[in-house]
């Protein structure tokens, strides 16, 4: 059945207000690598179980979002979680039972779930919140 213009800007409204929440000050904003090594890696679960835990807990003002090679193969899967203010904090070599406390922690509380982030490579220690 054909839309009417009231109804089709209606979708635009709510289409660009659901984008404007990755540039907005509220909110994550998290990426997931779905390049071939992170998917090889596991990423596809752990993607999933992102979306699970981010709907059965409400979080409305979390974008969970999906992105080609983040660049480091060998610590895939890994997952950015982006905040308001463009914060960075990378999780590495995640899999779906970490998923549900990163979310239960850094995503409903903000306390970033240090055990699983990029702070030691190749004994250099990596601050794990950067801003973009």
């Amino acid at each position: 059945m054909a839309k009417s213009l009231a109804e089709l800007k209606a979708i635009r409204e709510k289409k660009i207000n659901e984008i404007n929440l990755r540039h907005g000050k509220e909110g994550y904003r998290v990426v997931v690598g779905m390049a071939t090594c992170g998917i090889a890696a596991g990423a596809r679960p752990v993607m999933v179980k992102l979306m699970e835990e981010v709907a059965a807990n409400g979080l409305n003002d979390v974008t969970v979002a999906q992105t080609g090679c983040i660049g480091s193969c060998r610590l895939e899967p890994i997952v950015e979680v982006y905040d308001g203010e463009g914060a960075k904090v990378t999780y590495v070599h995640m899999t779906p039972e970490k998923v549900t406390k990163v979310v239960e922690q850094h995503l409903t509380s903000g306390k970033v779930v240090d055990e699983y982030t990029m702070t030691v490579v190749d004994g250099k220690f990596i601050n794990p919140e950067v801003k973009a």
